[in-house]
């Protein structure tokens, strides 16, 4: 895995941190990302995160960027650096770590975001950034105007910070100014597609 995690960060290059999405690894495997010189893992539900960070909590540096509930974030502030999916204005009142604030371009009902029309109401002193996960394509060329929409409004807000692409679109995200990629599969060699972190 070292191999394939090395390949990821010098094709984003060194102002893109790569999160390992670890979703779908289970507690035993997180070794695995820990011998491989993983510095970020992004985890999506609280409880899984809880349990890692009991066992692993000095290894990597944790992010959350799963849908983050109102009453899951005292173990969010008490595990993370960042939270990549804010998109609750009762989450955002009880947390004390920065965030980034998902937004739904697509406006797709099936996925989590805030409209671009409510984020103002989001922003504030721990808004640093926004994320978004685009529609679902074979070709990552599909993304890049969602990818160059987010860009944008981040930069009408005055936002720098912007999480966008999964495995199968990152090198794009990051063509397009993103700082943080969240990839899965792609570092397990594509053997498993449960590994996705857009899944």
């Amino acid at each position: 895995m070292r191999a394939r995690y090395e390949a990821v960060r010098a094709r984003v290059g060194p102002g893109v941190t790569v999160v390992a999405a670890t979703k779908y690894v289970p507690l035993a495997d997180m070794a695995v990302l820990v011998e491989a010189g993983v510095e970020v893992v992004g985890e999506n539900r609280a409880q899984d995160l809880e349990a890692k960070y009991a066992e692993y909590g000095e290894a990597f540096r944790w992010h959350f960027i799963g849908k983050l509930q109102s009453n899951k974030t005292k173990i969010v502030n008490r595990t993370c650096e960042l939270v990549h999916s804010l998109d609750s204005l009762s989450a955002a009142r009880r947390l004390e770590v920065p965030a980034l604030v998902q937004v739904s371009l697509a406006g797709e009902h099936s996925k989590a975001g805030v409209d671009p029309g409510a984020l103002v109401q989001f922003l504030g002193p721990g808004v640093v950034g926004l994320s978004t996960m685009p529609p679902a394509a074979d070709d990552p060329e599909v993304s890049r105007p969602w990818f160059r929409e987010l860009h944008a409004l981040a930069g009408r807000y005055g936002l720098g910070e912007l999480s966008m692409g999964t495995t199968q679109d990152y090198h794009v995200a990051a063509e397009e100014g993103a700082t943080f990629v969240r990839v899965g599969s792609v570092l397990f060699g594509g053997r498993e597609r449960r590994y996705d972190s857009a899944a």
